[in-house]
């Protein structure tokens, strides 16, 4: 009877073992972020620890909500919504490439004198079978300061999602694991 009790103790001992591990590998390795949620408005994303929500005056039409750090506080978080015909879809707006670039044209062609943006890669993901571009850019201001955005595109009932993250290009480093596991946490519903 001893001898059973002792394999039993061992099975056990290695299934928590087993479980204890499996769980540990489910992690992502990104810590210090947070959720907002509008459940109303149909969208979710996490953001850094630190951050907290502005009031921006003047901001650009559909900007729906922004965030900055509290310390280094050019690091910033805004998400646009705009109007898209009803019945468009993600992918019927072109690829993650083609969407990266018209985002670039459209960027350069308003911005104030001096700025420059540069698109550096684009990509895509699904979550729940909903597609998902996410865009990466160099941005030099007119003072000469350089930046670095990621931003997470989708649509969802008739509406452009922009979800975008800003760094000073020195701190990028820094940052990017925690900015890219943010853009991929923005998600619509």
């Amino acid at each position: 009877m001893k001898e059973i009790e002792k394999r039993v103790r061992a099975w056990l001992l290695s299934l928590v073992l087993v479980t204890c591990l499996g769980l540990t590998g489910c992690v992502t390795g990104v810590s210090g972020l947070q959720k907002y949620a509008d459940n109303i408005k149909g969208y979710q994303f996490l953001y850094p620890n630190g951050w907290v929500p502005v009031e921006v005056q003047g901001a650009s039409e559909g900007v729906d909500v922004v965030f900055r750090d509290i310390i280094e506080r050019s690091e910033n978080l805004s998400l646009i919504v705009s109007d898209i015909p009803e019945g468009k879809t993600l992918e019927s707006l072109g690829t993650p490439t083609e969407v990266g670039y018209r985002f670039l044209k459209q960027t350069n062609s308003t911005a104030p004198q001096g700025r420059t943006t540069e698109f550096l890669r684009a990509g895509s993901y699904e979550v729940d079978a909903k597609p998902y571009y996410i865009l990466e850019y160099a941005v030099e201001l007119p003072d000469a300061q350089q930046r670095h955005n990621i931003a997470t595109v989708a649509v969802n009932r008739g509406k452009l999602y922009t979800f975008n993250l800003s760094a000073a290009e020195e701190r990028w480093e820094n940052v990017k694991e925690q900015f890219e596991a943010s853009a991929k946490s923005f998600s619509v519903y």
